[in-house]
């Protein structure tokens, strides 16, 4: 049985005098799903992000979430709690204080009583009292996230939550979001970082001048990509390359071994891929290394935006 959707959007419209920022976008995002939404600058992510907080009202389509409707009045949707553009945050507070000035916003208790337990999950116990002004970006997208969580959200919109964030910071945000996404919270997840789609999103929605030019898994996003370039470290360099050579589908990357001899850059589809691990297992080859130069879901990222971009 299909999960309830969190969000259901047709036909968005949104425009700002004579630039379509939007044009009839459609998307659905179960409950409990963490939902990626990328695209170059200036594809309408922003704009969409902004819709589905409140901070604006599409011209023209419907927009349900949480199974509400969406009435063209701006207003923060009951359940949902996010940021774009990065947090508001009072330079001059400390972390602890931002968030209690937040809670006393809304005259929630338990906001207040959450305020410990937030700071804990994205990992600012330690400068829980040092002021806001002096945190660094990454730091400063904790405490918006922080300030999301208090919230208690059915519906969490982060636009760029892992912009400046060391590798700590990374690993407190992913965890925090996959264990929301496991007890029912769904999660709206712009990001220009394709690492961080590949670890949390089980789908992703590619936007392009506007429209969407691809939704859907992960899975079938690689799937329908064309050729990708692997890298391949084995035990006998000069074999393997003539197997590749011999293998119908590969093609093999002649500049790359004379930029480093051990390596094997190749182009293949996955079936072909396949084909010749299989022959180097059986005549012996140990494969050390293979992976994709660029990711998959990058390589299809581009591969899909770059004739939006050829036809401006």
């Amino acid at each position: 049985m299909d999960a309830p959707l969190a969000i259901r959007a047709a036909g968005l419209t949104k425009c700002f005098g004579n630039v379509v920022a939007l044009d009839g976008i459609h998307l659905d995002v179960p409950q409990g799903q963490i939902h990626g939404l990328v695209g170059p600058n200036g594809a309408g992510k922003t704009t969409l992000l902004g819709l589905l907080l409140g901070l604006a009202a599409a011209d023209s389509g419907r927009l349900e979430i949480l199974g509400t409707p969406v009435a063209r009045a701006l207003a923060a949707p009951e359940g949902v709690a996010g940021f774009v553009d990065g947090p508001g945050l009072y330079p001059s507070l400390t972390a602890r204080q931002n968030l209690a000035a937040l809670a006393a916003l809304h005259g929630d208790d338990a906001r207040t009583s959450g305020i410990d337990d937030a700071l804990d999950q994205v990992g600012l116990t330690d400068v829980a009292d040092d002021r806001a002004n002096g945190f660094s970006l990454g730091m400063r997208q904790r405490l918006g996230l922080a300030a999301a969580l208090l919230a208690r959200p059915r519906l969490l919109v982060l636009d760029e939550p892992a912009n400046g964030l060391d590798p700590a910071g990374t690993r407190h945000v992913h965890r925090v979001l996959t264990r929301l996404a496991a007890e029912g919270t769904s999660v709206v997840l712009s990001s220009h970082r394709m690492d961080d789609l590949e670890a949390l999103c089980s789908e992703v929605t590619i936007l392009a001048t506007g429209r969407v030019v691809f939704s859907g898994p992960l899975g079938k996003l690689a799937a329908e990509n064309r050729e990708l370039d692997y890298r391949l470290r084995t035990s006998d360099p000069q074999a393997a390359c003539r197997l590749a050579t011999d293998t119908a589908g590969i093609h093999v990357d002649d500049d790359a071994g004379a930029r480093d001899a051990q390596v094997l850059v190749v182009r293949a589809l996955v079936p072909a891929l396949d084909e010749l691990v299989a022959r180097l297992i059986n005549a012996g080859i140990a494969v050390r290394e293979l992976a994709p130069v660029v990711s998959p879901l990058e390589a299809a990222f581009l591969a899909l935006i770059e004739p939006q971009e050829t036809d401006r």
